[in-house]
């Protein structure tokens, strides 16, 4: 694999091993990105009356055939959250009901869920994955744990954000159909990461993010909500699109996709993220990286005397890695690698675990783990932001 960094318009000065918190876009995909914005601004009426609901169609059209879904199914949001936001407050969820999530989900989705729990009633059970994953059948059973008569839906990631561990979605999801569940799935860090075809997924609900493992500019999700299920969604947002003077043959996307004046731009780069990556031969950068993942792995283990939060393979591990820290100052540590070792990498709390996460993509070479590496080895001498 070459090196991608001159590709992209990330500072040329740092150690970037933070691609899964908000992506990075490339330089050729920005100028499209930039190009619809300046076609927006040279015209305003005539993009958004007359051309906008071709380009979204066309956009739409270029993604469901990437994800494996029908474009009547797919919706552009801006992030995961506002897709979460929108499944938490349609769905008809009573006092006595139960969502089934996990211990292990992202931070925003989670309050998200707790604040509908406490507005509608019903209980958010949070079942207990035990750290490290050995198999997938762990997995599955220790998610249904916390199965009960009352369960009516589930919410889990696909890949976990701070522990960035894939889970064994498909499995999860087919048990939970045959308890005649709703299955509602948060793969923010899904596309462009790991294949995804939502149609053999059979799952009821699914957002993902684009602006991060797919490339495109920021403020580019989407929202998945199969056929015979739409009708369970209410729009978060009633605008236009709500009994609409020319309704299309999809209430789905008249409720959801037509919300007033915003800058929808980032949402028509799909088709120019892949054929960059299309370009750049992606599948390669993404083994390389996924493999230089795995080879460091036990090493930062060994280091910092803590053991991996699962079986390094290809399983359970995309280009991202999680490892266990001690340490009482995560911001401080966080600081001290961006300011003194120029990492820029993030140090999460989750729960009472504290942990180091490294993730890879194709402006990356072996040498910024080499870096990171050397940088925790000095920082271990100087016994003051971590211990082993």
């Amino acid at each position: 694999m070459y090196n991608l960094e001159s590709e992209f318009l990330l500072d040329p000065n740092l150690h970037f091993l933070n691609y899964g918190s908000f992506g990075a876009c490339p330089k050729d995909v920005f100028e499209v990105y930039q190009n619809f914005q300046r076609e927006l601004e040279y015209q305003p009426v005539a993009f958004i009356t007359t051309k906008l609901s071709g380009y979204l169609k066309h956009s739409r059209d270029v993604l469901a055939n990437y994800c494996g879904a029908l474009p009547q199914e797919l919706v552009y949001v801006v992030n995961p959250s506002y897709a979460v936001n929108l499944f938490a407050k349609s769905i008809d969820l009573k006092v006595g009901d139960e969502v089934l999530t996990t211990n292990l989900e992202y931070g925003a989705c989670e309050k998200t869920w707790d604040f509908y729990a406490e507005k509608k009633g019903f209980t958010l059970v949070k079942a207990n994955i035990q750290l490290p994953i050995l198999n997938k059948e762990q997995v599955v059973n220790d998610f249904f744990k916390g199965f009960t008569k009352n369960t009516k839906a589930i919410f889990i990631s696909q890949i976990t954000s701070t522990t960035a561990l894939i889970l064994p979605i498909k499995e999860i999801c087919q048990k939970a159909k045959s308890l005649g569940l709703i299955t509602i799935v948060d793969g923010a860090h899904v596309p462009g990461h790991i294949e995804l075809n939502l149609s053999a997924l059979d799952v009821d609900f699914y957002t993902g993010a684009c602006h991060k493992w797919l490339l495109t500019p920021k403020g580019s999700s989407f929202l998945y909500a199969k056929k015979d299920k739409q009708s369970l969604l209410e729009p978060l947002v009633v605008s236009w699109g709500y009994n609409a003077d020319l309704p299309s043959d999809s209430l789905f996307l008249d409720h959801n996709e037509m919300q007033g004046t915003r800058d929808v731009a980032a949402f028509l780069c799909i088709e120019a993220a892949l054929n960059f990556r299309t370009k750049h031969q992606w599948q390669t950068v993404s083994e390389t990286c996924r493999a230089w993942v795995q080879e460091f792995a036990p090493d930062f283990c060994k280091l910092l005397n803590t053991s991996a939060l699962c079986t390094i393979s290809d399983e359970f591990l995309g280009q991202m890695f999680s490892i266990p820290i001690k340490t009482t100052q995560p911001l401080l540590l966080k600081k001290t690698l961006l300011e003194d070792y120029k990492i820029e990498i993030p140090v999460m709390v989750h729960k009472t675990g504290t942990y180091l996460r490294y993730s890879l993509n194709g402006f990356n070479t072996r040498n910024n783990l080499v870096h990171l590496y050397d940088s925790l080895h000095n920082i271990l001498h100087k016994a003051t932001l971590l211990e082993i």
